[in-house]
């Protein structure tokens, strides 16, 4: 599961999302990609199991690449505790997620094979997405 080696802070302020995202909007490493179409924090657990969706489908053929990565904590009390007494313990790690931010990425395998595994890797994510292809690719495979 991905979370990080090391943190600053062991605990993380909510913060809000609004807007589109900033950066990570292109396709910088594969010829094809899901984008995310609205805004959420995916887990950890979710990435990885979209990354297995993907390589499974793929056959291990070609190459895969997560755009994002779970570097904030979110934190949860114990069943039953009263309240106050502080904050919770971290649980475990999300990626915020706006809408334009590109997810994954794939290269190395035909078109329609991409666009089946990104699907089933789409379907593995809290949020809508969209398959999208490289401005200049073409089918030299």
């Amino acid at each position: 599961m991905l979370q990080p080696k090391k943190t600053k802070y062991r605990r993380m302020q909510k913060g809000k999302m609004k807007g589109n995202t900033k950066r990570g909007a292109e396709i910088n490493f594969g010829s094809f990609a899901i984008k995310a179409l609205e805004e959420s924090w995916i887990t950890g657990r979710q990435i990885e199991a979209a990354r297995q969706a993907i390589t499974r489908y793929m056959k291990r053929e070609g190459q895969l690449w997560i755009r994002i990565f779970p570097d904030k904590p979110i934190t949860k009390k114990p069943a039953e505790v009263r309240m106050g007494k502080g904050k919770g313990s971290p649980e475990y790690f999300v990626a915020r997620v706006s809408p334009g931010r590109i997810l994954f990425e794939a290269d190395g395998v035909p078109v329609d094979i991409a666009r089946e595994a990104m699907r089933l890797g789409a379907q593995k994510l809290p949020i809508l997405t969209k398959f999208v292809i490289r401005r200049d690719y073409s089918e030299e495979i």
